[in-house]
């Protein structure tokens, strides 16, 4: 069955022709700027699953985990400088030079190593790290 979309526009004529109510099904799909205007306006959004915006999607794919496949863990930039030796002090140049090694390992020659020094220096300042 196709998918019936919804824009801000096509929101703004339900309520203008009266319908304060819309079902809203898995062939229903409402864009950010719908389903904001349908809050503004107060259409009732009727469906039978949590009341989440279109930029919320429920996806339990991604939170189960799947055989034969390492899930990815991220940790926090503090604990980047812990791990390291207590012997010597991580320094913000030695967070760059990690980054851009493990970029470059993972991109190869398809980054441009000067445009990638810039970004890294500017992350690392913007998170307070310099």
């Amino acid at each position: 069955m196709p998918k019936e979309f919804y824009t801000e526009k096509d929101i703004e004529d339900l309520f203008q022709r009266g319908i304060r109510s819309l079902q809203v099904t898995e062939n229903v799909v409402l864009t950010e700027l719908a389903y904001e205007k349908a809050k503004r306006l107060d259409v009732q959004l009727i469906t039978d699953r949590l009341d989440s915006p279109p930029a919320a999607p429920v996806r339990p794919y991604i939170s189960e985990q799947q055989t034969g496949r390492p899930v990815p863990t991220i940790r926090p930039a503090a604990s980047v400088a812990e791990s390291q030796p207590r012997s010597g002090q991580v320094t913000p140049s030695d967070i760059e030079a990690r980054i851009r090694s493990a970029v470059i390992a993972r991109l190869g020659n398809q980054v441009d190593v000067k445009l990638l020094d810039r970004i890294i220096h500017r992350v690392v300042k913007g998170v307070g790290l310099k």
